[in-house]
């Protein structure tokens, strides 16, 4: 079976952020293969020869959907927590946006969406996980390298410690979300999972005194 073809170029212009808006809006409310360029062109507003101009596949528009809100999340949760506060302050914030990602309608929508294409589309499932756990664990990774430095965690495989760190973090919600179990969590239930998962790693890594 011939190799699919490499995700094209995006193109950028005026009408960039139109389309991206109309096409996240489309490919939630229809999956993959349920939106149709029509469809997209028609919500955000603009022709489809405009549409085309930015986008010549529907699988680079839609990797570069779920591409902007994974990178979005994982800008927010690093302005909100700093890369110098203590694990004590970063790592219950961080846990609770990664579960509060997971449970929201987009996350759910993202990640199924690119596993049932990614058979047919390799690329877009390498898309997804670069912009997406890739991201995040990158991200984790370097707060954990410079907690470490400080001093303030010992972990010698910085890498495992950032996967097992966002593992623990879904406990409970991603296998109940992926077979369709559960489709809401509760405030208080998503605190419990997130404190649950930092008391955890905390016990594993954290600097023990006294």
């Amino acid at each position: 079976m011939p190799a699919s073809p490499a995700l094209s170029p995006v193109k950028r212009g005026r009408k960039f952020d139109q389309v991206l808006d109309g096409a996240r809006t489309v490919f939630l409310r229809d999956g993959f293969e349920g939106a149709s360029v029509d469809a997209i062109a028609a919500e955000a507003g603009v022709s489809k020869a405009t549409l085309y101009s930015y986008f010549p596949d529907k699988r680079v528009l839609f990797a570069e959907v779920a591409k902007g809100e994974c990178q979005r999340q994982a800008d927010e949760t690093e302005a909100l927590v700093g890369l110098n506060a203590p694990p004590e302050v970063v790592l219950p914030i961080a846990a609770r946006r990664i579960g509060e990602y997971f449970v929201s309608e987009f996350g759910r929508s993202t990640f199924r969406i690119c596993v049932a294409e990614s058979d047919r589309f390799p690329e877009l499932g390498q898309e997804f996980y670069d912009t997406g756990p890739g991201l995040l664990r990158e991200r984790i990774a370097h707060y954990l390298e410079g907690a470490v430095a400080r001093g303030e965690l010992v972990i010698d495989d910085i890498y495992l410690a950032a996967d097992q760190f966002a593992e623990l973090c879904k406990a409970d919600i991603f296998p109940c979300l992926c077979l369709g179990v559960r489709r809401d969590y509760a405030p208080a239930e998503l605190d419990r999972i997130a404190n649950g998962a930092v008391e955890m790693f905390m016990a594993r890594y954290g600097v023990r005194k006294g």
